[in-house]
């Protein structure tokens, strides 16, 4: 009995996206005729589309949070500290510019297609990664980096020991909500002639085509559920059981 209420606890918030998305989807279908016969007809480009835009927003996802974790480990190491603030302030100066201007911009210097839709992605996708990683890392209890430091620990020992370990759930809250951006954003790469399910939102836009808009639209959707709930899983699985979340409430 205690297994079946952990495991509808543990899949709570899958069922109620799951649920929402069902039920706004048989509204939509209410009212649209020729939905199901316009998605039949473009099943293959669909199914294309559907690959390129989770293979965009999976390869610049985890670039960036690769990247945005060193980043924001550098940004803590105590002969980086005189440049930390400087090094922050130039992220939030990024996160301050309108998400089609950096595209713009990176297709000034890039060009169209792959190139500069990876690299507009990952720039919208590291910045939450870079600042819950300083943050989480800045806000470890120092009496507790003070009893490593008593325990002969070196500065590399401590951080990856005491301070990764405990700052894990601030670190993988960032790379989610940069997850999160990233699938929002992904549908815009359509305008720099990069492959994804933005191609059936702005048709619809353009064409005054309302089921193409739905198609896209929805696919986001879905893809934006899908990837949120399996980064909650990977977090439950990959992060460290002992390590008390409310810590830095306390």
């Amino acid at each position: 009995m205690n297994t079946i209420i952990q495991l509808i606890q543990r899949s709570k918030t899958f069922l109620l996206y799951l649920l929402l998305a069902l039920v706004y989807l048989f509204g939509v279908l209410s009212e649209s005729t020729g939905l199901i016969d316009e998605f039949t007809a473009s099943y293959e480009d669909w199914i294309y589309l559907v690959r390129q835009n989770i293979y965009i927003v999976f390869a610049s996802g985890i670039t960036a949070s690769m990247l945005g974790i060193a980043a924001g480990i550098l940004m803590t190491r105590p002969w980086f500290k005189r440049y930390s603030q400087a090094f922050a302030q130039s992220f939030n100066i990024l996160s301050a510019v309108p998400t089609l201007a950096i595209l713009a911009i990176i297709m000034t210097l890039t060009g169209l297609g792959f190139k500069s839709a990876f690299i507009g992605l990952l720039t919208v996708t590291i910045l939450p990664v870079v600042r819950n990683t300083f943050q989480g890392i800045r806000e470890v209890p120092e009496h507790m980096i003070e009893a490593a430091r008593g325990q002969g620990m070196t500065d590399g020992q401590i951080l990856w020991k005491i301070q990764i370990p405990n700052a894990s759930y601030v670190i993988s809250a960032g790379i989610r909500t940069g997850f999160a951006l990233n699938v929002g954003t992904s549908p815009l790469i359509t305008l720099i002639a990069a492959d994804s399910l933005g191609e059936y939102i702005f048709t619809g836009i353009q064409l005054n085509e309302f089921n193409s808009l739905l198609i896209g639209s929805l696919s986001v959707a879905a893809l934006a559920i899908v990837t949120d709930f399996v980064l909650s899983k990977l977090q439950y699985w990959l992060l460290p059981k002992g390590v008390n979340p409310q810590r830095f409430a306390e």
